[in-house]
């Protein structure tokens, strides 16, 4: 497989999750009104519906951007689990940060080490490549849509 050939199938995967986030997010509001998006669910450590997809844009924006990239970011991690917001202002954060990141792959490398700084973890290979660093975030993405598929059903009592 090519990189191009890859770097769609990749895009893909992004493309899936974050139609799927924003599906899920006007269901929730379908079903109870705009200010469910804000609310999280009655469990300890929970997070809102607003506040996952907004992290995922963070997620996107400091693995894209600053680690494959280099592209220099201030991430502010913990303010993304305290957004709030509209689904019109959700929906215009998943679009921008959708843009940024493909400017940020334009050069992506599936197997040369990120432009920018990566934190190594145990259990995680001892070299860190670009195609490591953008199927970690497919991963996230999918994750916290699992996070927001379970938010929803608590919040609308399924």
């Amino acid at each position: 497989m090519t990189a191009p050939d890859l770097r769609s199938t990749l895009q893909w995967y992004v493309d899936t999750a974050l139609v799927r986030l924003l599906a899920k997010a006007d269901e929730l509001v379908e079903s109870g009104g705009e200010e469910l998006l804000s609310r999280r669910p009655d469990v300890e450590d929970a997070n809102s519906v607003f506040a996952l997809v907004t992290h995922c844009c963070g997620v996107m924006e400091h693995w894209g951007g600053e680690v494959v990239a280099g592209r220099p970011v201030n991430r502010d991690r913990a303010a993304e689990f305290t957004a709030t917001g509209t689904l019109a202002q959700l929906e215009e954060l998943v679009a921008a940060q959708r843009r940024r990141w493909l400017d940020d792959l334009q050069r992506f490398e599936p197997g040369e080490v990120p432009r920018g700084p990566v934190e190594h973890h145990e259990g995680e290979p001892e070299v860190i490549t670009q195609g490591f660093v953008v199927l970690h975030v497919i991963e996230e993405l999918f994750q916290h849509l699992g996070h927001v598929d379970l938010t929803v059903d608590l919040l609308t009592g399924r």
